[in-house]
């Protein structure tokens, strides 16, 4: 990599807050040095607890905090008309003075599609569906009417408004782990979140393969293919394993007994390129040694760590 991309750090909310809590949680966030403040989009609590409305939520995040970006991670697309999801982002934007971060994604979370009566459509109709959904996004953020007419989407001289105050669009994260989709984030995204679970089968599966430092490097590939030329200017973004210890080793053979997993061994884990295992100072060696031979250097904590990361945000955000 010609030049890295700085280090930076976010913030995944999974626990609902109501109002002074959640606007001195946002402070606290910015205070500490996290760059993003970030939300979910979900309707049910699955494995990450219940959720607040996105868009509703990160705009009292936003007038609470005065540099503090905010962000999705992800929207799922099936649940707004591109053009609903258009004036939301773009009324985020204008209200948060540009600082919104748009991150999208295909859906998969089955049982909620069931439970909220919604056609769960195979996964490359929803990829399909997606892709013109930013074809859209980006029609009504751009100067003047737009029109648009694909298998999914129709939209007729349509003016959005208002239009983000960053120009030409907030940045765009796409969030994946398969093949189809991190091409499409190679070709769209400002921003790729990559999943090193699955959600191929409709739900969360915790494969370690799917960690592994060979698997990583073939999704990076994917992003490549997409990608091209504009691929170093790409930010590569991932939510880290971590596990506080001086004992990197037992803390390795912990996590494995923890998480169930089997078929890999202390060494594999140790060179997981989403887990880190030691203390802060070795963490943040570990990312420094990552983003060289990987290019990750966006990570996102969640909510329940964000004391715990925090030297590590001290020690690298910016470099």
């Amino acid at each position: 990599m010609a030049h890295p991309h700085p280090f930076r750090f976010g913030v995944i909310n999974e626990q609902s807050h109501y109002p002074q809590t959640w606007m001195n949680h946002a402070r606290r966030v910015e205070d500490l040095g996290y760059a993003t403040f970030l939300i979910r989009d979900h309707f049910v609590p699955d494995y990450f607890g219940d959720q607040l409305a996105p868009f509703s939520a990160l705009t009292a995040a936003a007038l609470a905090t005065t540099t503090l970006r905010v962000g999705t991670l992800v929207i799922d697309n099936d649940y707004r008309h591109p053009v609903v999801l258009a004036k939301e982002a773009a009324t985020l934007d204008a209200l948060s003075g540009g600082r919104l971060e748009l991150g999208l994604g295909a859906g998969w979370l089955r049982t909620e599609y069931a439970q909220a009566g919604l056609p769960f459509d195979s996964a490359g109709t929803r990829i399909s569906r997606l892709a013109e959904s930013l074809r859209v996004l980006n029609g009504l953020f751009a100067d003047g009417p737009f029109t648009y007419a694909g298998e999914h989407y129709h939209v007729t001289n349509l003016n959005g408004y208002p239009k983000p105050i960053q120009r030409l669009r907030p940045p765009i994260l796409l969030g994946g782990g398969q093949k189809r989709m991190l091409m499409l984030a190679g070709r769209e995204a400002d921003i790729i979140s990559m999943l090193t679970t699955s959600v191929a089968s409709g739900a969360l599966s915790d494969d370690p393969t799917e960690r592994l430092a060979e698997s990583v490097r073939q999704k990076i590939e994917w992003v490549r293919q997409g990608a091209g030329e504009r691929f170093d200017q790409i930010e590569l973004n991932l939510i880290p394993g971590l596990v506080f210890t001086d004992d990197r080793q037992g803390g390795a053979e912990q996590l494995i007994r923890t998480r169930g997993w089997v078929g890999v061994t202390v060494e594999q884990v140790l060179a997981m390129p989403s887990v880190f295992i030691g203390t802060p100072e070795q963490m943040a060696a570990q990312m420094e040694e990552r983003r060289a031979v990987y290019g990750f250097s966006y990570y996102v904590v969640p909510d329940d760590r964000v004391a715990e990361f925090a030297p590590i945000v001290a020690r690298l955000a910016g470099r």
